[in-house]
């Protein structure tokens, strides 16, 4: 399509929406390449979330109609047929009006309407997916993918019929510099603690919480608190009036994350890709619960299972989940410490951020060089 403007060495429209999860990992990918001189937008829904996770980034954000194409029948599915087909429309005058080198596609059905515009307008797409099978979103736009990253080298493996042409390149999930840098003495501070105090349990069920977890982790303070100072990230309006020492409770962290994350001892969590890919980048000792296949595709669970067989996890399904199954796997934690810790230790996370750039910028070359 050709660049829009001779200043900038040249163009990248980032795609990716739905939830956090298709926003957060795309941020340090983002600020590479600004810092390379490539000027970097941003297409999301109309949801208002993508545009307030990237506003600090400074890119310009745009918005396209999307659709979700659901696995069980909805009168919803009829109407989103059109909602697509007005997204593939708008972001059809979007390849023309900004003229990007090449797409970064993160996933999120939004993703769809702007890699279909893409290939339509001969604009590279690069596409990154972050769990151990791709999602409906991303194996819908793989046909459009000229370069697709993964956090997973298995899902070469298992997915493989699924990938297409697409030149598969093992990246890993980019992540976050304060979770890179985060200091465990800040953390601890942050919480009032001293190094004289019991082992630190951060409990987290994702950005919106997880009532089962919350349910069996407030059930078992009585024994946890016993063992543990337990910082407990319930999520948005799910706090509860719980006067217990050692007993921290706050429904969502921002600001300190990274350094809260270094200071824990073990963490119990969900097992998306993003927050798995951070425990194991940085060696903590975790239990998962994935969240269960009624309640989503499975994507957790095969994260989970992967984890598990590599050595670095615990895993608690949801359906067993009780404040004495929770105890027990703690129990199990502590007892394998060593080997846990020897396995996390061997985990190889390469520099996501940097290689998935590399890959948007040789996607550039190739195209101004055909």
């Amino acid at each position: 399509m050709g660049k829009q403007d001779s200043a900038w060495p040249g163009h990248v429209l980032v795609v990716g929406g739905g939830s956090a999860g298709h926003v957060i990992p795309a941020l340090p990918v983002i600020e590479l390449l600004q810092q390379q001189g490539l000027k970097v937008s941003f297409v999301g829904t109309k949801s208002g979330l993508e545009e307030q996770l990237t506003a600090a980034s400074g890119v310009d954000f745009y918005s396209v109609s999307a659709g979700k194409l659901r696995r069980y029948w909805s009168w919803q599915n009829v109407t989103d047929v059109f909602r697509i087909a007005l997204g593939i429309i708008q972001a059809l005058w979007l390849m023309i009006r900004l003229k990007p080198d090449v797409v970064f596609s993160k996933g999120g059905f939004v993703s769809f309407p702007v890699a279909l515009a893409a290939w339509l307008c001969r604009v590279p797409v690069v596409a990154h997916e972050s769990d151990l099978t791709p999602g409906l979103a991303n194996r819908l736009v793989l046909p459009f993918v000229q370069t697709l990253c993964l956090s997973f080298a298995q899902t070469a493996s298992v997915s493989n019929a699924q990938l297409g042409r697409a030149h598969v390149v093992v990246t890993g999930t980019p992540l976050r510099d304060e979770i890179i840098s985060g200091d465990a003495s800040r953390g601890r501070t942050l919480l009032g603690l001293t190094p004289a105090d019991k082992p630190l349990l951060v409990v987290t069920g994702g950005s919106l919480g997880a009532d089962a977890l919350n349910a069996a982790v407030r059930a078992a303070l009585p024994e946890l608190t016993r063992r543990y100072v337990v910082l407990h990230v319930c999520g948005p309006g799910k706090q509860q009036s719980q006067d217990m020492q050692g007993y921290v409770q706050r429904e969502y962290i921002d600001q300190g994350w990274g350094d809260l994350l270094a200071a824990a001892d073990v963490v119990l969590s969900r097992a998306g890709a993003n927050a798995l890919f951070e425990l194991l980048s940085l060696s903590k000792l975790n239990i998962l619960v994935p969240l269960s296949a009624q309640a989503s595709r499975g994507d957790q669970i095969d994260n989970a299972r992967v984890a598990a067989d590599s050595g670095y996890s615990v895993v608690l399904a949801e359906a067993d989940l009780t404040p004495e199954t929770l105890l027990a796997a703690l129990a199990e934690v502590e007892d394998k410490r060593e080997q846990f810790s020897a396995a996390l230790a061997g985990f190889e996370h390469p520099q996501a951020a940097p290689a998935i750039a590399r890959e948007i910028t040789s996607a550039i070359g190739l195209q101004s060089a055909s």
